[in-house]
């Protein structure tokens, strides 16, 4: 993960591209690290554009992160492996695989409990210092690379880090087969969870948004009931109603809230059944004032989850065997050129029929 300069094929630079200032990103040269007994090196293929790359894009934050100095962007990506350290095993150049991007220190505690996702000191692709991955090649352990069986794309082995997210969310809320599930949020991560609670067994999945465009989306990848919402906290108690009367009877054992925010999460906790479960994805807002007393006096379980663990493995099969088709939710492609990155992230930034925005080197 280093910087600036030659990559190992004779005469050819390695180009990133970089978030360089505020709005600003600049495709630059790319010095890799050397390539240890373990890591192999990997040629970009597919790169996907995540809300959290944005946000970093136009704040140079989220939460406590701080972009500091210049910081190649990018962490949801698939490529093909050119070159492996002298003691991997199990890969081999020409392999095409997904990366998962976050790094543990395998030495703490969380690690040694295998809630390694969680680590304190985790090296996580395009979260400073650590650089990311939209470049031509990158460096990166070879257990951290999951080979992709030859029915499923590059692009697809990409989106195995959004999915990642909605099946460690569905492992933390124990869905299953008696699993009413309420969705607040048909963005990227929002439409990936609907897709994964589904994979997981839920027989009943309504997913909120305050976007019509949305929320046709969510209908063509099967939810079973859509409402539309306002973003006004005023209408949540008539909302909840709505929610629970397209439902049905039985009610919401499990909400994920996949935005994060004041409305959201208030909705979530009134909608949900007592002896329910709210799980926070999204983080919209650092700090949230909700109704958690009536919530507490219906033990409504709150649970929180942070990026993933062991999931790349079941995001793969899931995807190999069809329970799981993302190939709906890319919706824009662009190459890799200054003015293509550029407009990229412009079309990824302004929304609208923009779900997921994928880079193809």
């Amino acid at each position: 993960m280093g910087k600036g300069g030659k990559s190992h094929q004779e005469g050819e630079e390695n180009m990133a591209a970089w978030l360089v200032d505020l709005n600003t990103l600049k495709i630059q040269p790319f010095k890799l690290p050397p390539l240890g007994p373990h890591d192999v090196r990997v040629r970009m293929k597919a790169v996907g554009i995540c809300g959290s790359d944005v946000h970093f894009l136009k704040t140079l934050r989220l939460a406590d992160f701080v972009v500091k100095e210049p910081m190649v962007i990018g962490h949801e990506c698939a490529g093909i492996i050119e070159e492996i350290g002298s003691e991997v095993k199990n890969l081999v150049p020409g392999d095409r695989v997904a990366l998962e991007p976050g790094i543990g220190c395998w030495r703490c505690d969380i690690c040694k409990e295998g809630r390694y996702n969680i680590c304190p000191d985790m090296k996580f692709f395009a979260t400073p210092p650590i650089h990311g991955s939209l470049a031509r090649q990158v460096v990166h352990p070879a257990d951290l690379c999951f080979k992709l069986p030859d029915n499923l794309s590059l692009e697809e082995g990409a989106m195995c880090e959004p999915l990642s997210v909605a099946v460690h969310a569905c492992r933390r809320a124990n869905i299953g087969p008696e699993t009413n599930v309420l969705v607040m949020g048909a963005g990227p991560i929002g439409l990936v969870t609907l897709l994964a609670a589904r994979a997981f067994g839920a027989p009943r999945i309504v997913i909120v948004d305050v976007d019509d465009y949305r929320l046709s989306v969510a209908n063509n990848l099967g939810a079973d009931g859509v409402v539309k919402v306002s973003t006004n906290m005023q209408d949540i108690p008539e909302e909840v109603e709505r929610i629970c009367e397209v439902m049905g009877a039985v009610g919401v054992h499990v909400t994920f809230d996949c935005a994060g925010f004041n409305k959201t999460m208030s909705t979530a906790l009134s909608a949900t059944r007592a002896g329910g479960k709210v799980c926070l994805v999204g983080l919209g807002h650092n700090e949230m004032t909700v109704p958690l007393t009536p919530a507490a006096a219906r033990e409504v379980d709150i649970i929180g989850i942070f990026r993933y663990k062991n999931t790349w493995p079941l995001c793969i099969e899931l995807l190999r065997s069809g329970k799981i088709d993302v190939k709906p939710l890319i919706t824009h492609r662009f190459g890799f050129s200054q003015k293509e990155v550029e407009e990229a992230f412009e079309t990824s930034a302004r929304g609208g029929d923009a779900i997921k925005v994928m880079f193809n080197l």
